[in-house]
């Protein structure tokens, strides 16, 4: 019974076998048939094809088939090489690694504050110069430079022969009796006048000699009102504000035309800023500027007056020119104050700033495809606002750029073209042909790299030599191959 048992086991797993393997043969048979091949190549010079197998008549080797997968890849290949050789591919992985770091293309209004540093000055048309009237000796001064001073506060006393005689005819115009006759401007005016030894002269003409010679007003008004002749002149201030510069002291003689001192009103200054002309193009007269004074931690409002023309030939900045109240005179000459500028310019696509490479001569980025593709892209800056830059051509809104290790990836690009560049250089390397005739037959002297080994080839010496042949319009080294030629029977590969 027991080998029965055992016949029919041994019997059944021989079926499962036989079974087993016709499946697998099949299977075989399918993957095979699904192989189809399209054509046959020559694996030296593979732009040979053939429609049946057989070997290559260049070299003797047995051709080999292109199957239709594999000519769905070499199309892929194909698509691929139609990509910018500057694509760099960097895995996610790899990108945290190196600290690769990408930003979203978005849109915004560019509303900023333009910060500059600002100097204060006193403004032109409140500083006042006091110059002599003529000759003389300076006789007392006061007040030193910085020093407030009120209008019609008293700066020092001097004396010339030139007052005395002014102040005498003054004096003597009016204490004349009434009835004389003056000239006011072109007028003929009824006036206490009197005749003086330079001849007819008013009143007011000698109000006016009294004036040019720098006695103020408070001094005529008491030359008038005691009618007696002052020991000396005056010289007041004609304005509220701070001694800039002092040019005299006790004893001193001046001439005509000398400047005693220099006054400014500081109740309302200047402030001078410098800024670069494509920043100066963004503010315009009548801004409203907020300025600080660090020091005193007190604020300001100031209002653009004018963008100076002038452009510094140090710093090649432009000058910006604000005004400001000065309560209590804080702000003083040549101090350093901070001003903010509101700037907005209109809503556009922006990067940061570090996600844009400028050669000079262009600017690109890197976008980021699918797969850590990132591929080199040029575009057209715009505005520049703190940490955000305009694109004005080149992106769209939602794409995803590199904005850290920017250069990092710049450099690998251009390495990548640069090998890119030197391959398809090596590829048609061509020397320059030179035509000549020999023994009756016109022969061009070109040299040409092999396709398949490398090696320059001279058409001259080669034809005459039988080492060089020419399929498809490329030159192949002849010498190994022609040793076969007569068993391979090419008809394909024309001799030179």
């Amino acid at each position: 019974m027991k080998k029965i048992t055992s016949a029919v086991a041994i019997c059944l797993l021989m079926v499962a076998s036989y079974l087993a393997g016709k499946n697998h043969k099949s299977q075989h048979d399918e993957r095979s048939n699904s192989r189809r091949v399209l054509y046959w190549v020559d694996p030296m010079h593979a732009d040979y094809k053939s429609d049946h197998p057989g070997t290559a008549p260049d070299c003797g080797m047995k051709l080999a088939p292109v199957y239709a997968e594999d000519a769905s890849k070499e199309s892929i290949a194909g698509f691929m090489a139609q990509v910018p050789s500057e694509t760099v591919s960097v895995d996610p992985p790899i990108q945290q690694l190196v600290g690769i770091q990408t930003a979203t293309v978005e849109k915004s209004d560019g509303s900023r504050s333009l910060r500059v540093l600002g100097r204060v000055v006193p403004e032109d048309t409140r500083v006042y110069r006091i110059d002599a009237g003529s000759d003389g000796f300076v006789r007392e001064t006061s007040g030193a430079v910085g020093t407030v001073v009120r209008k019609d506060q008293t700066l020092a006393s001097c004396f010339g022969p030139e007052y005395l005689s002014v102040a005498s005819g003054f004096l003597a115009a009016i204490a004349g009796g009434p009835g004389s006759a003056g000239k006011d401007g072109n007028r003929t005016v009824a006036l206490p006048g009197a005749v003086s030894k330079q001849g007819f002269s008013s009143l007011k003409g000698y109000i006016d000699r009294l004036r040019n010679l720098g006695m103020g007003e408070v001094q005529i008004n008491r030359i008038a009102r005691t009618r007696q002749l002052p020991t000396s002149v005056d010289v007041v201030s004609p304005a509220t504000g701070f001694i800039l510069a002092r040019s005299i002291t006790p004893g001193q003689h001046f001439e005509r035309l000398a400047e005693f001192y220099r006054i400014a009103d500081l109740s309302r200054v200047w402030i001078v800023a410098d800024v670069f002309g494509s920043e100066a193009q963004k503010v315009h007269p009548g801004t409203l500027a907020h300025v600080t004074l660090s020091a005193e931690g007190k604020t300001f409002t100031a209002r653009v007056s004018d963008i100076l023309p002038q452009v510094d030939p140090a710093t090649r900045t432009l000058k910006l020119r604000l005004e400001a109240d000065n309560p209590g005179f804080v702000l003083r000459p040549d101090m350093f104050v901070d001003v903010e500028l509101p700037i907005s310019r209109t809503r556009g696509l922006t990067v940061p700033v570090d996600a844009v490479i400028d050669s000079g001569q262009a600017q690109r980025v890197f976008v980021e495809r699918a797969n850590g593709t990132l591929e080199p892209r040029k575009v057209q800056t715009g505005w520049h606002f703190g940490s955000r830059v305009e694109i004005v051509e080149g992106l769209t809104e939602g794409e995803q750029v590199i904005a850290s290790g920017t250069f990092l990836v710049d450099s690998e690009s251009r390495l990548k073209a640069a090998q890119s560049a030197s391959k398809q250089q090596s590829k048609n390397e061509e020397l320059p042909p030179k035509t000549y005739t020999s023994s009756g037959v016109r022969v061009t002297d070109a040299k040409v790299k092999d396709a398949a080994c490398g090696m320059i080839i001279a058409n001259p010496p080669a034809v005459a030599k039988r080492r060089a042949l020419t399929r498809g319009g490329v030159r192949y080294c002849a010498a190994p191959i022609l040793a076969r030629r007569s068993s391979t029977g090419a008809q394909s590969i024309t001799q030179r």
